[in-house]
């Protein structure tokens, strides 16, 4: 799929024609640079390498210098690829957010907030066991019995017990685009997106 990368502004709302108050996702789409060309005789697989967010030389190590200078463009903070663009793209070639249409529909991929080390009932909406009373004053958010002692003698995998929570890639799909605007660089897609204010997202067409 055909996408570019942005960066996640904040959430707002916006009225619909009909009235009614919509929650949108405000996200600011590149302008990206065409940073790679791979294709199956080279790479294996046919793919358009893009960068976003230009960053200084003195941030840059030798070997990005010299990718990026193959390229005939200026060192990106952030890369990532994607496949099945409607046109021919040239290295150094600018795609901004007018590729994107109003009222058509894409997948956005982000980094989920992290949470740190979190109990079952916060991490899988656990119930909790017993109750506070009747001297269990510490069993409230307990997760309860894990396993069988006799038989199997073990913890099966995937077992939900508390641990880290959150920071994982996320996507969400067919996401409503409710407005573009191209002056600003700018996307207002219907909905939540994954991640903090500030992050980078991937969104797909």
């Amino acid at each position: 799929m055909s996408g570019l990368l942005g960066k996640k502004i904040g959430m707002t709302s916006v009225f619909g024609a009909d009235g009614k108050n919509i929650p949108c996702t405000v996200i600011e789409v590149g302008p990206c640079v065409v940073t790679q060309l791979k294709t199956v005789e080279k790479d294996g697989y046919e793919a358009v390498q893009i960068g976003f967010m230009p960053k200084g030389e003195k941030h840059t190590n030798k070997a990005e210098q010299g990718h990026f200078k193959a390229a005939g463009v200026q060192p990106m903070r952030h890369l990532a690829e994607f496949q099945g663009f409607d046109k021919e793209l040239n290295l150094g070639d600018t795609l901004t957010v007018d590729m994107f249409e109003e009222n058509s529909f894409v997948d956005v991929i982000g980094t989920s907030k992290g949470k740190g080390f979190q109990g079952v009932v916060k991490r899988h909406g656990f119930g909790g066991v017993g109750q506070s009373t009747h001297g269990q004053d510490d069993r409230l958010r307990a997760p309860g019995s894990v396993g069988a002692c006799a038989y199997p003698s073990r913890i099966f995998p995937g077992t939900r017990m508390a641990g880290h929570m959150g920071q994982d890639r996320v996507t969400v799909q067919n996401l409503v685009v409710l407005k573009v605007i191209p002056e600003y660089n700018l996307l207002m897609v219907k909905g939540s997106v994954p991640g903090a204010k500030n992050s980078i997202v991937i969104i797909n067409k």
